[in-house]
C-alpha cells in the first residue's frame, strides 16, 4: 500500500453500490473504536463487513483512502473520512410519519443519533397519538406536516404509515421539500428525480431468508450418505 493521501471529498463521484457498503464500513469501524483497536488490515476490516479486500481497498480508494503498506488503516482516521464522505459530520434533522407499533420502535432506535441523525418531529393521523409524548417529542398532527417540516428544516423523512397513505404522505414531503425519503411502507412509491428514495421491506427480507431455508433443506436431502456414496 502506497501512503496515506487526503479524503478528494467529492461524494458525488462514488458509486451508489460503494456509499451502501462504506455506512457497512463504518459501522465496523465504529466498533473496532470502541474496542480501542487502533489500527486494522484491509482483510480485517473486509472480513468484518462481509466483503473481500480487493473490493474494499477499491471502494476506500474513493475517498483518497490507501493505508499504509505493513500498518493498514488508522481506525479514527478511516472513522472520520467516511462519515465525512457520507455527511455524517453534519448532524440531520428527521421527521418519522407514522407512530404505530413500528414507528415507535423507529423513534426508539439508539443508533439514528449515535450516527447523527435526530428525530425531530413525530407526526401520525391517528387522532389516539395526536398530542401524546413519546421519546421527549410531542406526536404532530399529520394535517401540520407542513409547517413542522419548515419550523424544523427538515429534508428527510422516514415513512411507516400504511401503504395506502404512503404515496399521498409522499408527494406532501416532496412538495414542501423533503429531498431524502426511508419508506417502510409495503408499497412501492414514486418521486421526482432529485428526490432519493430508500424502501426497507421487512416481509421481502424474511421471503428470502425462506428461499435460502429451503435450498438448504433441499440440499441437505440430495447429499448422498458415506454409505451410499461407497456403493
Amino acid at each position: 500500500m502506497s501512503a496515506p493521501r487526503e479524503s478528494r471529498g467529492d461524494a458525488r463521484a462514488v458509486p451508489e453500490a460503494t456509499v451502501a457498503r462504506l455506512a457497512t464500513y463504518l459501522r465496523v469501524l465504529t466498533t473496532f473504536g470502541d474496542d480501542a483497536i487502533s489500527t486494522v488490515s484491509s482483510e480485517e476490516l473486509a472480513s468484518a463487513a462481509g466483503v473481500n479486500s480487493a473490493k474494499l481497498r477499491k471502494d476506500l480508494s474513493y475517498l483518497g483512502s490507501y493505508g499504509i503498506r505493513g500498518v493498514g488503516y488508522d481506525v479514527g482516521t478511516l472513522t472520520e473520512q467516511i462519515s465525512r464522505t457520507l455527511g455524517l459530520t453534519v448532524h440531520h434533522s428527521v421527521a418519522l410519519i407514522g407512530v404505530g407499533n413500528l414507528g415507535q420502535a423507529l423513534a426508539g432506535y439508539a443508533g439514528f443519533a449515535s450516527r447523527g441523525f435526530r428525530i425531530a418531529a413525530l407526526l401520525d393521523a391517528d387522532r389516539t397519538r395526536v398530542g401524546s409524548r413519546m421519546r421527549g417529542l410531542t406526536v404532530r398532527d399529520i394535517g401540520d406536516l407542513e409547517d413542522v417540516l419548515a419550523e424544523h428544516a427538515i429534508t428527510i423523512a422516514v415513512l411507516a404509515v400504511p401503504g395506502s397513505a404512503a404515496q399521498s404522505v409522499c408527494d406532501r414531503l416532496v412538495q414542501a421539500g423533503v429531498s431524502s425519503i426511508l419508506n417502510f411502507a409495503p408499497v412501492v412509491l414514486s418521486v421526482p428525480a432529485h428526490v432519493h428514495l430508500r424502501k426497507v421491506d421487512l416481509a421481502a427480507e424474511l421471503q428470502i431468508l425462506s428461499f435460502h431455508e429451503t435450498r438448504k433443506a433441499a440440499s441437505a436431502l440430495t447429499i448422498p450418505t458415506l454409505s451410499e456414496a461407497s456403493r
